[in-house]
């Protein structure tokens, strides 16, 4: 499953894969992965890019189209 949000929150906020990967701890080809669907997002993961963009990881997966403040 590809996680299009994860892809356009990196987009949106001009960073590339290996701004965040560095930001999240893992290597660019690991976090690459994770945002083509092709290896599953642990959870460590989604919770530090949720809380890196202060965004619900239910807006990160696609299950909320609202973004509601990380923790809010």
């Amino acid at each position: 499953m590809k996680y299009q949000r994860i892809e356009d929150m990196r987009i949106d906020h001009d960073l590339t894969q290996k701004q965040i990967a560095l930001e999240i701890g893992c290597n660019r080809e690991v976090y690459r992965r994770y945002e083509a669907g092709v290896r599953e997002i642990p959870v460590w993961v989604l919770i530090a890019l949720a809380k890196y963009y202060n965004c619900s990881t239910d807006y990160l997966l696609g299950i909320s189209d609202n973004k509601r403040r990380f923790g809010k």
